[in-house]
């Protein structure tokens, strides 16, 4: 009888192991869950960065204010009639002396 009843749970172990460690087990669906959540995240993060993108796409091909702000951020352009100016502040004696030695 006590043979009979390790043999029961030899095969019940036996039963489980696949079912817990297995290739389609308890385990591994709960790591593909986890991976899959984070994927989710990352895919949210990236949706929303493409609707950026597509508002921004969308607003350069309908209207001319997007182009002439660009057109001024970027390629520092300006309009007929206007004057630029560019101001460049003196270097500071803290900036100047970054590469001498402490003293």
């Amino acid at each position: 009888m006590r043979l009979l009843a390790i043999v029961l749970a030899a095969l019940l172990i036996a039963i489980q192991w696949p079912l817990w460690l297995g290739k389609g087990g308890w385990l591994r669906v709960w790591d593909l869950d986890r991976q899959l959540l984070a994927q989710r995240g990352v895919n949210g993060a990236l949706n929303a960065r493409n609707a950026e993108l597509a508002a921004e796409v969308a607003s350069l091909r309908e209207g001319r204010e997007a182009i002439e702000e660009r057109a001024r951020h970027e390629l520092n352009m300006v309009r007929g009639g206007e004057v630029f100016f560019q101001i460049v502040l003196p270097k500071t004696e803290s900036a100047a002396n970054t590469n001498r030695p402490p003293k």
